[in-house]
């Protein structure tokens, strides 16, 4: 063999049978962040925990007892991790009693959508409003309410009951009109009746005697038909 034949023999290796490839494909590693949507509810439900667990500190403490820190301490975070949800005191406040009306106005919309006899429908928003304030934000708006927030803030959750209170007085004129109720000044009974429903939300105890669905059974009939006891009706011969 010549020198030359030796040098280009160098390094040179028998052909493979299976050759590897020119690239090999490698698995992608997943990602340790979750989707913007996810995220986004994962940030709405630990808000609503913030929310929440401060209406259930306010109704057992008051709201001026109740610090940012007793929040942060229930929920096992630190204070200033409530700052990714929320601003302020003011505006958990704000947020509650929101959350309350927003539950009344709802329900009673889709009552008022489903239409009825106006006795029916009165029964049926006086039900919901008695089940909002024995919730933790509905307590939150008949324990706290509105006199710990600023004026603009004030103005904002009037502007929310006032919208409740015109759908009560509404459907007591329909109810006078249509013969189910007595004739009687509609805004003198829209105030009596949302203010005794509204007191359920004062004395109401989870761990009573009666259940939300008992309580507004009774208080609907109380409400709507008094305490007085009725003599019978004679039944005169023909």
């Amino acid at each position: 063999m010549s020198v030359f034949a030796a040098v280009r023999g160098i390094g040179t290796f028998p052909a493979r049978t299976n050759p590897m490839p020119r690239s090999t494909a490698v698995p992608a590693s997943a990602s340790p962040w979750q989707p913007a949507d996810r995220r986004a509810q994962q940030r709405e439900v630990k808000r609503m925990a913030v929310l929440r667990t401060a209406a259930q500190l306010f109704n057992e403490r008051g709201f001026h007892a109740t610090s940012l820190d007793d929040i942060a301490e229930r929920l096992n975070v630190s204070k200033p991790t409530l700052y990714y949800y929320i601003e302020n005191k003011d505006q958990i406040l704000l947020e509650c009693v929101k959350m309350a009306l927003d539950l009344m106005q709802s329900g009673i919309g889709e009552v008022r959508a489903a239409g009825g006899s106006a006795i029916d429908q009165l029964k049926a928003c006086m039900r919901i409003y008695s089940g909002v304030v024995t919730q933790d934000f509905g307590m939150c708006v008949i324990r706290i309410g509105e006199d710990p927030l600023p004026d603009p803030l004030k103005k904002e959750l009037r502007r929310l009951k006032a919208g409740i209170d015109g759908h009560f007085r509404r459907l007591i004129e329909e109810g006078v009109a249509e013969g189910a109720l007595a004739p009687c000044d509609p805004k003198m009974a829209a105030f009596m009746l949302a203010g005794a429903l509204s007191w359920i939300g004062r004395w109401y105890r989870p761990d009573g005697d009666l259940t939300p669905d008992q309580i507004a059974d009774q208080g609907i009939e109380l409400l709507l038909n008094g305490v007085l006891q009725r003599a019978p009706t004679k039944v005169t011969a023909p």
